[in-house]
């Protein structure tokens, strides 16, 4: 199978291939390696509206590879978190990418906490992630900074760069003879009987099969077909901060609030980076525009969407108590650092140093619901990965190849 072009009568040239992916972060390329080594011989396209691969999600998180702590045991989440970690580290090691695994602390601050922590490492047991007890005098000793009633150690926690990752991924498609198409935002996506044609920049494109990783745009890219769909992706920006340079060895690992059960992904913890710095955050604060990662975000588009959307009043309505924390310490910088010192008492309003802020694409159902599992939307012709959840990054690659066999059944003979 190779790709073929052709002019038509508008004057755009048209391209034909076997599958095309849209989006460049780190799934969507991932999923187009996937599949070029599965399909050697196959015309394969990777789209991505932006001038560089993982300008989003992928480019705004702490850079962390996760061993799957908070995860159900037995659960897609937890399996592919564990096999992502291990496979992440070895593509690392393989193409000279930087990693550390520096191993993280989870703190417990009272006995509320303690009780939690017990409850973290039992499952930690079920999902056979290695840990390790950590009384109080011997946190201090390992964390001199650190304060807690005691912690948990997961040896297996490590810190990389996902850009970098992303980007070799996408040398090594490329390389195998996949096309990649950068600065081409996708405007239209029509499904005939035997194909779909994706207009995106000045580019028309012909394709057997289509597999959207949209990330904060998976809900219009479904859309754009007339797919029906109960869900809208709502926005939560995660602010960090960056420590000056008299605090780069202030940890030597990464350092976790133990979270609320019912809100896992909320905490504020402190992070080396593998180029030597140490970032704080982030938080989870209502976004007003779905790329929004400045310091004054807005967007009438957006912000129109989402309040006119019922599931979006039900989810403030269900969690307005946290929201409303979430937005005051936003704005409150006195109230972020409290979060912090809780653990880390040394730390002052002065040590909080700008960084880029990150946006945590939300899948929310009609009724309000949360959405913590994968989510997809079919076609005859077209798979839309909705919603994968965190930490995708870390499970990039188990995503890919589960993906990969989710079009084979979606898409039936390829």
């Amino acid at each position: 199978m190779e790709s073929q072009k052709k002019q038509i009568d508008k004057g755009k040239t048209v391209t034909q291939f076997d599958f095309t992916l849209v989006g460049g972060g780190i799934v969507g390329t991932a999923t187009a390696l996937e599949l070029k080594r599965q399909y050697p011989d196959a015309a394969i396209a990777l789209i991505e509206k932006e001038d560089s691969l993982a300008s989003h999600q992928t480019g705004h998180n702490s850079g962390v590879i996760h061993a799957g702590v908070y995860y159900q045991p037995g659960s897609l989440k937890a399996d592919f978190c564990r096999r992502g970690a291990d496979r992440t580290i070895e593509f690392c090691k393989k193409y000279n990418l930087p990693f550390e695994q520096c191993g993280k602390l989870l703190v417990a601050t009272n006995p509320l906490e303690l009780k939690r922590l017990h409850d973290l490492e039992e499952r930690c047991v079920q999902n056979k992630i290695v840990t390790q007890q950590v009384s109080r005098a011997k946190l201090r000793e390992m964390e001199p900074n650190i304060t807690g009633l005691g912690a948990i150690l997961v040896p297996a926690t490590a810190i990389t760069d996902y850009i970098k990752i992303t980007r070799k991924m996408a040398d090594l498609f490329t390389d195998q003879g996949g096309s990649l198409f950068l600065g081409q935002a996708v405007t239209s996506i029509r499904e005939k009987s035997d194909s779909v044609v994706v207009t995106a920049g000045k580019k028309e494109i012909q394709t057997r099969y289509l597999i959207a990783c949209g990330g904060l745009m998976a809900d219009r890219l479904a859309r754009m077909m007339n797919i029906d769909i109960d869900f809208r992706i709502i926005p939560f920006r995660g602010e960090y901060y960056a420590l000056p340079k008299k605090h780069a060895d202030i940890v030597s690992r990464l350092i976790y609030p133990v979270p609320d059960p019912d809100l896992p992904f909320l905490g504020v913890h402190l992070t080396p980076m593998v180029d030597g710095s140490v970032t704080v955050g982030p938080n989870a604060v209502l976004g007003w525009k779905r790329e929004g990662y400045g310091r004054v975000n807005i967007d009438l588009k957006d912000i129109l969407e989402m309040v006119g959307f019922s599931g979006f009043w039900k989810v403030m309505g269900q969690n307005l108590i946290s929201g409303v924390k979430e937005f005051v310490d936003s704005n409150y910088k006195a109230g972020y650092l409290k979060r912090i010192q809780k653990y880390c008492p040394s730390l002052e309003l002065q040590d909080l140093k700008p960084y880029p802020a990150g946006i945590r694409a939300q899948a929310v159902q009609k009724d309000g619901t949360l959405v913590h599992d994968f989510l997809f939307a079919t076609t005859k012709r077209s798979l839309h990965v909705c919603n994968a959840p965190s930490p995708a990054a870390t499970s990039a690659m188990p995503i890919a190849e589960y993906l990969c066999q989710k079009a084979k059944e979606t898409f039936g003979d390829i």
